[in-house]
């Protein structure tokens, strides 16, 4: 007898359907064979399943079993099937008689029996409502992740004898309760308030802008001017996420297996800061089996590069294409998968190899050589990508010993959530959600200048050799302070505070 159980595959950021056929012969010698492209532990699921159903006090077949995934030309991974072929064979062995062709099937099965986690639970879930599926069987701990999708009846199973149980009809499940995202806790993030950071006023005012307009944001000064303390603070200024944000995020997390066990949705942005020796592949993504880097991971959020220069350069000039498309590509032999990488950058570096060129009250031992080759590590290309270049002084006695101390995040959080505001109803026909997103299509219809500012940007042009890149981020950087201003065009004040986090150097 043939049976088939629907279950699922990730594939990118997106869950496609996968058909589990179960074709049980009792004709010739006892076997078990998986086919359809499965990887090594997809094949282990034949001892899994078959110590399960044994362990559950279920009959296991002594006959030739074959089980087929389709499509047969789509790479299976993970130990997913387990459960939808456990199920199967109940089927086709005439264990179970039950039609669940309106149900999607995933677990990994423990040899007694149990369904463990699963990677991959949300995009499983909006595939399910997506394709019109009704019910959807999965671990126990996952249903809580899978309840976020509304419009399917998620049933969270501890073991394979609950679902055999369930599906003969001698035990009552009842579906997991829906989770709304309102009613969800915001988790809080941030190492550091901007309170607590003595100073640095114009580095601080160079962050609200490129949390209110989704910048890129560059921080140059010696060791201990307190540029890993601004970072450290910078999300606790940057706007909370929509609902659509924060699924983008967790599918993310989810595939990855990032999520934290306790969450049933991510809903602060992330702040990633992996270390200067991180390989190419484990920044921006990839391997035999694609998975996505730490540009995906900070999808929505903040990608912190501390002492940028030390990492290695075709790291950073991998960098380029995810900055400019805020996604990224991954091609190999068995296809492409495409992770959203859209992510604020803030990066961090010292002047000099010792950190103290330009300090005035410490000595810089770096020959000339040494500085030019130390600078040179990152690109133009790269630093041309960067929107808001900023050079943090060090700080005074006076300064350090002051005990007043300026505006607090949340005050700043709220002027930046006012501008994120006024540019989701400027954008609202578009998929834009910030001004650093903005094409120069985009540019010509909601930047207009005035003859003023075209005459100051023609002046910038030719007085600092900028590009046309530094052209269109001097608009978007101008668009996103007056955003701040509450003003309804750019004026020629606006691009002149642009222009100075466009050309400032180190002093």
């Amino acid at each position: 007898m043939i049976a088939k159980v629907t279950s699922a595959a990730v594939v990118g950021l997106d869950a496609v359907p996968v058909d589990v056929e179960v074709n049980i012969i009792k004709k010739g010698l006892p076997a078990f064979h998986i086919v359809g492209l499965p990887d090594k532990a997809v094949s282990e699921a034949k001892e899994r399943v078959r110590s399960a159903l044994l362990n559950i006090g279920a009959d296991f077949p002594s006959y030739r079993i074959t089980v087929n995934l389709a499509p047969a030309d789509l790479p299976k991974e993970g130990p997913a099937y387990d459960l939808p072929i456990a199920i199967g064979i109940l089927l086709a062995s005439e264990q179970l008689n039950t039609d669940i062709h309106d149900a999607v099937v995933i677990g990994e099965l423990s040899l007694d029996g149990s369904v463990r986690h699963t990677n991959g639970m949300l995009p499983f879930a909006l595939m399910a409502r997506e394709r019109k599926f009704k019910r959807l069987f999965i671990p126990q701990s996952d249903a809580r992740e899978a309840s976020i999708v509304s419009g399917i009846d998620v049933y969270g199973i501890d073991t394979v004898e609950t679902l055999f149980s369930f599906l003969r009809g001698t035990v009552v499940l009842h579906p997991h309760p829906h989770l709304r995202f309102e009613d969800l806790d915001t988790e809080q993030t941030g190492a550091f308030d901007m309170e607590d950071i003595k100073g640095q006023e114009q580095a601080k005012r160079g962050l609200e802008i490129a949390a209110a307009g989704g910048h890129n944001i560059s921080l140059r000064g010696v060791p201990g001017a307190g540029k890993t303390m601004l970072a450290r603070a910078f999300p606790t200024i940057l706007p909370p996420l929509t609902e659509q944000e924060a699924l983008e995020i967790t599918k993310i997390y989810s595939i990855s297996g990032s999520l934290p066990a306790s969450s049933a949705i991510i809903k602060s942005r992330p702040f990633r800061s992996p270390h200067h020796t991180t390989s190419r592949i484990g920044l921006i993504g990839g391997g035999s089996t694609p998975k996505p880097g730490e540009i995906s991971l900070a999808h929505r959020g903040v990608l912190f590069l501390d002492e940028l220069p030390e990492f290695p350069k075709s790291t950073l000039e991998a960098l380029r294409q995810p900055l400019e498309d805020g996604v990224v590509s991954i091609a190999r032999a068995a296809g492409q998968v495409t992770y959203p990488a859209r992510f604020i950058l803030v990066a961090a570096a010292n002047p000099c190899p010792c950190g103290n060129y330009g300090s005035k009250q410490k000595q810089c031992v770096c020959m000339p050589g040494q500085i030019m080759r130390y600078q040179r590590k990152v690109s133009g290309a790269l630093l041309d990508r960067i929107d808001i270049h900023l050079h943090c002084p060090e700080l005074t006695p006076d300064q350090l010993t002051k005990l007043s101390s300026g505006e607090n995040s949340e005050t700043i959080r709220i002027r930046v959530k006012r501008a994120r505001a006024r540019q989701q109803e400027r954008f609202i026909k578009t998929r834009l959600t910030a001004n650093a997103e903005m094409t120069s299509r985009d540019i010509k219809e909601y930047c207009p200048l005035s003859d003023d500012c075209l005459q100051l940007l023609k002046q910038a042009v030719v007085r600092f050799n900028l590009s046309a890149r530094s052209y269109h981020k001097m608009i978007k950087l101008a668009r996103t302070i007056a955003d701040l201003d509450d003003a309804k065009s750019i004026t020629v004040r606006h691009l002149a505070e642009a222009l100075q986090y466009r050309v400032k150097e180190e002093e």
